[in-house]
């Protein structure tokens, strides 16, 4: 059963939400968060707040962590900012185009999260972890919502689609054409929701492992100990971490596909053949997006192809039959030399977002073979995940992003 609670969120001004809402911190370049903060009100002076110091700035200074302190201290003393009077659970929905998707924000179990009945599929880099707790520590604030997602229950069914018809607090429409809506729930239904969620056997991160980590860290280093609370008391902010919760159903999970700036050495016909005798199906003119699971597209000198891996190839393993991880060990490493994708500087990562024609475009300008994927599947995440193992590096884009300032986990009454 997960543990999942209400929570008295600061959030914006219902009036204010549409200047205030911000792309997630780790999207923006420096030059893009500041474009971003002419506007007083944009989140990014909290998540990036090296906007407001000098250009070229160390973001992970001492000065900038207390700087965003200083403006989330001034968004609520101007007001744009309110604190809820009562706990809630709080559904936020977003529509890009024709998929439609939400998501509960609640405060999920620290300790489901460190005895793995929160599931997790990446490592995390000591850095960046100690990046994002010395940020939430400095603030004394959950500030952005760790992504993820659960096998929908009836009860949960019925609950969203009672939520829905609830009024919106606020609904913007944000500059790449996305609409967003927040939503409280009344305060007679926080223990439905509390309860339905107590039946749900398993909650899976699918983004924000540092967030989720450096809450950890946090409530290790105020509550050293698991009496904190005392018995009977309530458990302290800490022993909660914010969280956005999808149902499974409701979610589109985009390709991420593979650039590579040179063919190692090898001719187009000498790649071509090179894949061949490894035990790879290769197909000329095929199109620029694979039709299904077990299929590779690959742009090379103008042609598109389709790879099919021979029976050799493929693995019953969740982690090693991943259409990712044979491209990698099959191809990527042994034929053009990319041995460790997570530093390789000689392979980019492109988005599905972006489409093909990125790809088209990055190969035509800049050399190099490109590698178009067919999305991974939630269920096979939930496997990587319930198998205890680690998905390879960039194995799923999700769209749309989740806002940053939609809502803010206070640690402190």
């Amino acid at each position: 059963m997960s543990d999942v609670r209400p929570f008295r969120a600061l959030r914006p001004r219902d009036d204010l939400a549409g200047e205030i809402i911000a792309p997630p911190y780790d999207v923006l370049t420096e030059d893009e968060a500041r474009t971003l903060a002419k506007n007083r009100k944009s989140f990014v002076r909290i998540t990036r707040s090296e906007v407001d110091l000098p250009a070229g700035a160390d973001p992970h200074s001492d000065e900038a962590y207390r700087k965003a302190k200083e403006n989330l201290d001034r968004f609520v003393a101007d007001g744009w900012l309110q604190l809820d009077e009562d706990e809630t659970y709080y559904l936020y929905a977003q529509t890009m185009g024709d998929h439609h998707q939400v998501c509960v924000l609640g405060g999920a179990s620290v300790e489901e999260y460190d005895d793995g009945r929160i599931a997790k599929h990446e490592f995390t880099r000591p850095d960046k972890e100690d990046d994002r707790t010395h940020h939430m520590d400095v603030l004394d604030a959950q500030v952005g919502l760790v992504f993820l997602a659960y096998v929908p229950t009836p009860a949960l069914k019925a609950l969203m689609d009672e939520g829905q018809r609830e009024p919106a607090a606020w609904r913007v429409r944000t500059e790449d054409g996305v609409v967003h809506e927040l939503r409280p729930q009344p305060a007679a239904a926080v223990a439905r929701w509390r309860a339905a969620f107590a039946e749900v056997p398993r909650l899976y991160v699918c983004d924000g492992h540092h967030r989720s980590a450096a809450a950890s860290r946090i409530h290790r280093l105020r509550h050293p100990t698991s009496e904190a609370a005392g018995l009977g008391a309530a458990p302290p902010l800490t022993a909660h971490f914010l969280v956005g919760m999808f149902p499974s159903d409701h979610l589109k999970i985009l390709p991420y596909n593979r650039h590579v700036k040179d063919l190692h050495g090898l001719t187009p016909d000498g790649l071509l053949g090179a894949v061949q005798a490894i035990g790879w199906g290769v197909a000329a003119g095929g199109p620029p997006a694979p039709s299904a699971r077990g299929q590779v597209s690959m742009y090379l000198a103008g042609t598109w192809y389709t790879l099919t891996p021979g029976a050799s190839l493929r693995s019953a393993d969740p982690v090693k039959g991943l259409d990712a991880s044979v491209l990698q060990d099959h191809l990527l490493a042994p034929v053009l030399g990319i041995d460790d994708p997570r530093r390789s500087k000689r392979i980019d990562f492109v988005g599905g977002i972006r489409g093909p024609e990125a790809l088209v475009a990055a190969v035509d300008q800049h050399g190099g073979v490109a590698f178009s994927m067919y999305a991974t599947g939630l269920d096979q995440l939930f496997a990587v995940a319930d198998a205890g193992q680690v998905m390879p590096p960039k194995s799923t884009w999700f769209e749309p992003k989740l806002r940053e300032g939609v809502v803010i986990r206070p640690l402190s009454e």
